[in-house]
């Protein structure tokens, strides 16, 4: 399998070489060239397989000639047979038409985990082979750094940098990041917001002064790998449902458009997915380019739902670049030209081809913190679910898709749960009058010590930071 930028301008890689290299060369994201897909047929003899034996049918066109079927396989039992629950990622039943996809059995709580701990094994396969150390850093709204702090805490090969902005995820995101002791592992808290941290993650991949020294590497959704991951869940739930002979919906509670744009992928594969909704909060930046073809940025504003707390969704370019070509083709210089004037008027309009591709699968729902509790109840009150209110903004979504004319009534709605609900057990309390509590599995995660470093939010002082803790650690 090749992989390609979508600007078009940095070389072809294999899987290995586009999962140690994360960001392409020219700025760009990697897709693989060409999608496989699977017929109706393919898809009903993948029903009854473990998770592990369902990721590794799924995942293996997109690792060819860099793994090979038992390497992956081996890499994906030792990955899904340490989750909390049997089934990895389990579906539960609310009523007759919605369903929840419960993502947060991993060891950090969160839907991250069933990709991360898979990249992380991956780094460690292919960095051996190469002899080779990595670096990487990667910005978080909450969910991404404590499943990635946790893939590769300890590994001899790899150091991590991780930055959030400071004071703006909860007290357990945070917590799970900052108590985990390991000589590779960096936390960095910025004076910022997320989108100022994913900024200075995307300039030092263009900066030579420290990429080339340093050998980077991505963890967040930039990283091809993550989203190939992440797109077994949905095979695995619509099987359930009774794919391929029964078209199913998802809400997909969405801030940096790597777990929506995964059921994308499933897709274009062949899994019949009737509608993926895009469900926001107030930050709804991806709203407003789906339903109005506006992807303008905007103060973020801080909600009950950090992790969301997003206004540039970077895996957004992904969709772009393979639905937005003239004729419906794939254009890297026209991706490359529209994202350079993003970049500096911080607003762009879709074209025709960008909007109409959207339309085929993607529809969108924006919900505040009064329309989240709202939801929150329901599911407590009517199904006996206490849910996240990040899960809580996608059953908003889902709620409302029939009568908003996204869903054809009697077609299942598949609501992705993408955190533990302790994880923000604050907001869950002030809205249903239950305080979660986080599960045995984590431990005394309040008892264990912080340690991180609060930085200035200019990307100077991030670049200079890594710089100077990486080669101390190399030497």
């Amino acid at each position: 399998m090749e992989y390609i930028s979508t600007r078009g301008a940095a070389p072809a890689l294999d899987f290995e070489g586009a999962t140690l290299a994360g960001l392409a060369s020219d700025g760009g994201l990697y897709l693989p060239r060409e999608w496989p897909r699977l017929t109706h047929t393919q898809i009903r003899e993948l029903r009854g397989l473990s998770y592990a034996a369902l990721a590794t049918r799924i995942m293996r066109p997109f690792v060819a000639g860099s793994l090979t079927e038992d390497e992956l396989g081996a890499l994906c039992e030792a990955v899904y047979g340490d989750f909390g629950h049997a089934a990895v990622t389990p579906l539960v039943q609310m009523d007759e038409t919605h369903w929840l996809l419960e993502l947060f059995h991993g060891p950090t709580l969160a839907f991250k985990d069933v990709a991360l701990q898979m990249l992380g094994h991956l780094f460690e396969t292919f960095l051996e082979r190469r002899d080779e150390r990595l670096t990487i850093v990667g910005a978080t709204s909450g969910d991404t750094g404590s499943a990635a702090i946790n893939a590769v805490a300890g590994r001899d090969r790899i150091e991590i940098f991780m930055l959030h902005p400071h004071e703006r995820v909860s007290e357990v995101q945070r917590r799970q990041m900052t108590t985990v002791r390991a000589p590779n592992v960096h936390n960095i808290a910025i004076d910022g917001s997320f989108d100022d941290a994913q900024r200075h993650v995307k300039r030092m991949f263009a900066d030579c002064e420290i990429n080339q020294p340093l050998n980077l590497g991505a963890v967040n959704s930039i990283n091809w790998a993550r989203l190939m991951a992440q797109i077994v869940y949905y095979f695995h739930s619509a099987l359930q449902l009774g794919a391929p002979d029964r078209a199913v919906a998802y809400s997909v509670p969405t801030g940096n458009f790597g777990d929506v744009f995964a059921g994308y992928v499933a897709a274009k594969m062949g899994l019949p997915i009737e509608r993926l909704i895009v469900a926001t909060n107030v930050n709804d930046i991806l709203h407003r380019a789906i339903s109005e073809g506006d992807y303008s940025t905007g103060e973020t504003t801080a909600t009950i739902t950090p992790s969301m707390d997003i206004q540039v969704s970077s895996n957004f370019e992904r969709l772009l670049f393979d639905c937005g070509g003239a004729d419906g083709k794939r254009d890297g210089a026209a991706m490359a030209a529209q994202m350079a004037d993003f970049d500096e008027a911080r607003a762009m309009t879709l074209t025709a081809a960008q909007r109409d591709g959207a339309a085929a699968l993607f529809s969108s729902a924006r919900a505040d913190q009064d329309d989240t509790a709202r939801a929150l109840q329901w599911a407590y009150r009517n199904a006996d679910q206490v849910i996240d209110p990040h899960t809580g903004v996608g059953l908003h979504a889902s709620l409302g898709a029939v009568a908003a004319g996204h869903v054809k009534p009697g077609t299942p709605i598949v609501t992705l749960a993408t955190a533990h609900p302790a994880k923000f057990r604050d907001a869950v309390e002030r809205a249903v009058g239950v305080r979660p509590a986080l599960p045995s599995r984590v431990g005394d995660l309040f008892g264990r010590e912080e340690h991180y470093t609060q930085l200035a939010g200019d990307y100077e002082t991030s670049r200079d930071f890594v710089l100077k803790h990486a080669a101390a650690s190399a030497s």
